[in-house]
């Protein structure tokens, strides 16, 4: 029997990402809500029920009303925002931090899905903290370069809008308190004494992102064998030759895909290291998918684009 599966929220930025990546596979059911009856309870606790598993792609909130709705022990549930993404009763989505990790999301209940500034950035230090290249007291720098999709809906709209000002010609830099709601993941899935500084931009481009983690005092080859080890054998995740694959790095590189690419960059003193993926993809509904497909026994790449 083909596992059921649901998608609450469907209609958001994620949420039709991750139907476009299911609706044709024919090794699934996928379960619809009634266009009217997406925001009635009682249908969506119905069907929440009926899944063997859920994709949550809601507000932090609904997301933890959502879950509360779920009263069937089978149910599996993925949970695409904020609200688990710390909380250790929920294990964390991002397979390939260690053989752990992916042990833990095949077996799991409940996995939160990674942020997409996170992605990036605990891809990079993770491996960099587990094999001592740098202490988890390191002060860490971290900037991220996103296009507007990340945003959702409204700042698709504000950007994409005719006659728009000038100033979304440019890139925008936001999240000026240094409080950016991914911080407490980076934080905690690193095993960090502290968080970064973290500065994430917004880019006149729709999809693609590049997280940067600045790395003084580290050497650049160093950290590129630390980070190649790491990775060596994964389908979605790889690390570019040291200095990186061209002269340039481009943000929307991978914009389409749903892996991600990292480069480390620099010399015996100074180290850069950046994540290249789509903000979409592995970033958000890529991973999702890869997640199920993990928890339900499919090839983790089944309905990605590599």
């Amino acid at each position: 029997m083909k596992p059921k599966v649901y998608i609450d929220g469907k209609q958001g930025t994620t949420g039709l990402q991750i139907y476009d990546r299911l609706a044709q596979r024919s090794d699934i059911e996928l379960l619809l809500i009634d266009e009217d009856k997406r925001k009635d309870v009682a249908e969506r606790k119905k069907l929440l029920n009926a899944a063997d598993l859920v994709f949550l792609c809601l507000p932090d909130q609904a997301a933890k009303e959502a879950v509360a709705l779920v009263d069937n022990p089978n149910t599996r549930i993925i949970d695409a925002s904020t609200a688990h993404r710390t909380n250790p009763d929920w294990d964390y989505g991002f397979a390939e931090l260690s053989e752990n990790h992916r042990n833990n999301i095949v077996i799991s209940k409940r996995v939160a899905n990674p942020g997409c500034h996170a992605s990036g950035f605990i891809a990079s230090v993770y491996p960099l903290v587990q094999r001592g290249v740098i202490p988890a007291h390191f002060p860490l720098t971290c900037y991220s370069l996103t296009g507007y999709s990340g945003g959702g809906k409204s700042m698709i709209a504000e950007y994409e809008a005719e006659g728009r000002e000038a100033c979304y010609d440019s890139c925008r830099i936001y999240g000026l308190t240094l409080q950016h709601k991914h911080l407490p993941e980076m934080q905690k899935i690193c095993g960090l004494d502290r968080a970064p500084v973290f500065a994430p931009v917004v880019g006149d481009y729709p999809q693609g992102m590049a997280t940067t983690v600045l790395l003084p005092w580290v050497d650049a080859k160093l950290a590129h064998e630390a980070l190649s080890e790491h990775y060596a054998g994964q389908a979605l995740v790889s690390v570019a030759p040291l200095g990186g694959d061209a002269p340039m790095i481009y943000s929307n590189a991978l914009s389409g895909k749903d892996t991600m690419r990292l480069v480390v960059y620099g010399h015996e003193g100074q180290t850069a290291v950046t994540a290249v993926f789509d903000n979409l993809g592995k970033g958000a509904s890529g991973a999702a998918v890869q997640n199920m497909n993990l928890m339900l026994g499919f090839d983790e790449t089944c309905g990605l684009s590599l």
